[in-house]
Order: C-alpha cells, then structure tokens, then sequence
C-alpha cells in the first residue's frame, strides 16, 4: 500500500514570513498605507493571500476592490522577491530525505530538489514557481521511522 506524507509549505517547511511581509508591505506603500513590522505579520498570515492582504488594510479600506488592488502589487513584487528571506527550518531537508527513503510519497517532493535549493541558495529566473514531480523514491528507511 502507498503511504502518503502531507505538507503544507509556507511556515511549515519553509520560513516565509519575511518576503511576505515585505511584498505586503509594497503594496501598501503603492496604494498610500501605512506598513508594518514583519513580527505583526505572524498575526496576519493563515488562510491564504487574499486574507493576509485584507488584514494587512486598515479596516475601514477591507473591500473587495481594494484588496484585488493589494493582490496586484502584492504579485508584481513578490514574483520577483519571493526567495529573498525564505529559508528552510532547521531539520526539514534531513526529515524529507528519511521520509524519502521510506518510500513514502511527498505533496511537496519538489522541495528536495528545486525549491530548497533553488529558495535558500540558488537564484533562477523563475524562482516562485517550483515544478512538482509526483513523488519521491528512496531505498531503505531508516529504522527509527519505520512503522
């Protein structure tokens, strides 16, 4: 039987939050706000971009017209920087190559090959779209996560 092994990405295996911020933050300087400090933003994440860009507004400005606004500026910069501060938490490479060699399939397999290398060390021209493979194949897990 195929055992499965589910990730989410950002603030699970990958420490996003300061390229968040800071295209949150370029977005509400082109549109006049005030910004914030990256710490306010682990308040503000969770639920998706459209969520964090509506927390991010003041809150007499949260409609649906200024929020598509802060999504335009929000992508114009974070499809350029969204590498620059993201790093992998410590343990995340070492978990998904035990995991791997387990024969276990990953949703986020790409990470051992594309976008750990590609978000925490090696600039690409596209380095926001990381190319999934279905899954990842290793030999032999290791005994203490057999089971």
């Amino acid at each position: 039987m195929k055992q499965y092994v589910i990730f989410d990405l950002d603030g699970t295996l990958l420490d996003t939050i300061a390229d968040l911020a800071d295209a949150t933050n370029y977005a509400l300087e082109q549109l006049g706000y005030t910004t914030h400090p990256i710490t306010a933003y682990n308040y503000m994440v969770g639920n998706g971009v459209t969520k964090l860009l509506e927390r991010a507004l003041p809150e007499d400005m949260r409609t649906t017209r200024m929020v598509e606004a802060m999504r335009c500026h929000f992508l114009e910069y974070y499809d350029v920087h969204c590498t620059d501060r993201t790093t992998i938490y410590p343990g995340i490479s070492d978990l998904l190559d035990e995991l791997a060699a387990c024969r276990h399939s990953l949703n986020k397999p790409f990470l051992r090959t594309t976008a750990v290398g590609s978000h925490t060390r090696t600039p690409r021209k596209r380095p926001c779209q990381a190319r999934p493979i279905d899954s990842i194949h290793g030999a032999q897990c290791p005994s203490h996560i057999q089971g």
